[in-house]
């Protein structure tokens, strides 16, 4: 979720923990991530993987059956308690008072809670455990409707919820591949940042796709009355469009290399 003010995120903390109140029904509606990425962070050849902002794990479960050592580091006990359950050993903190008790890391990756993390503070941390040579990986799925679905249900935002219709990022295309590199590379511990897509596309019907944004935090902090009017009416317009919405995937990934 780059963008929309989001190097200033990290400062609403009632927002970042908003998650654990949705803890379930996050790790299963939210999505994964493409095969192609998870290739790409393997083709590093790490073996000791940091994941900042766990949350339910669904990142460090597709390092570890690839064969990564890794370790979560995640802020709300419920999130971590379901990584948890998952397999993933976890840490409850936020990364910036994480204490890494003289532990090194090869890689360490964020899925999409980098923009939780201060960034001045996020970017010298993750220096400081990586090994020389290690690498930084935060990436984020970014996604979008079809034009004419958007203005569909960009309507509705705007009868029903307009102080989230803008910032919305479920509906909201995002266009800004390079809004993160700068932070890494002002730091000077990191060389070569670079970003990258990978484009996919799926589809959802009326019930995933209200599971998925019943998980954002936007939708979470909305008052319960107004949440389910809103998500009844977005649900009326995935009806109209035969029952299912397909929505195209591109997911962000800023790569960066600790210094030798």
């Amino acid at each position: 979720m780059p963008g929309h003010h989001s190097e200033r995120m990290h400062e609403d903390r009632a927002r970042a923990l908003s998650f654990g109140g949705v803890a379930e029904l996050y790790d299963r509606a939210r999505p994964s991530y493409p095969e192609a990425l998870i290739d790409a962070l393997i083709d590093l050849s790490p073996r000791r993987v940091l994941d900042v902002g766990c949350g339910t794990g669904k990142v460090a479960r597709l390092l570890a059956d690839r064969g990564c050592d890794i370790l979560g580091v995640e802020p709300d006990p419920s999130m971590a308690a379901i990584a948890r359950g998952h397999g993933i050993a976890v840490e409850e903190s936020t990364f910036e008072t994480w204490e890494p008790r003289g532990r090194v890391f090869d890689l360490i990756v964020s899925g999409q809670a980098w923009h939780w993390v201060n960034p001045t503070l996020g970017v010298a941390k993750a220096g400081s455990v990586l090994r020389p040579g290690g690498h930084l990986a935060v990436f984020w799925n970014r996604g979008w409707p079809d034009t004419g679905v958007r203005e569909k249900l960009d309507a509705v935002y705007m009868r029903l919820a307009p102080e989230i219709a803008a910032t919305n990022v479920a509906i909201n295309p995002i266009d800004e591949p390079e809004d993160r590199l700068h932070e890494f590379v002002e730091g000077g511990m990191f060389t070569g940042v670079e970003a990258q897509g990978y484009p996919w596309d799926t589809v959802y019907d009326r019930a995933s796709w209200l599971e998925l944004i019943a998980t954002h935090s936007d939708h979470v902090r909305l008052p319960d009355g107004r949440r389910r009017a809103l998500l009844d009416a977005l649900g009326d317009v995935i009806d109209t469009l035969g029952g299912t919405l397909t929505y195209h995937y591109s997911t962000l990934l800023v790569l960066a290399q600790r210094g030798l």
